[in-house]
């Protein structure tokens, strides 16, 4: 049985809005959903803090967060990778 196991644990990819507190990034995810009524297609969108253990990630940063046991009253998302560094102006 050396089979992967699927993990359980939920991932989402968003992209980081701030960078300002110590060992947290707010991560905003953005999802696209058809209206049931008019069928237009819409963006909801759902901010999450996840823990960044070493400062990481900075704002403008496209990263995947991982679903966790909670680490604070609004904390329970880890990040875990980066997908995209953010472009320089």
């Amino acid at each position: 049985m050396t089979e992967a196991k699927k993990s359980l644990k939920r991932t989402l990819i968003g992209k980081v809005v701030s960078d300002k507190r110590e060992k947290t990034v707010t991560v905003l995810v953005e999802r696209r959903v058809k209206h049931p009524i008019y069928d237009k297609i819409m963006i909801k969108s759902s901010k999450y803090h996840a823990h960044d253990e070493n400062g990481e990630y900075n704002t403008g940063d496209t990263i995947e967060i991982t679903e966790s046991r909670p680490l604070s009253k609004t904390k329970n998302w880890v990040a875990t990778r980066l997908v995209q560094k953010a472009a320089l102006v």
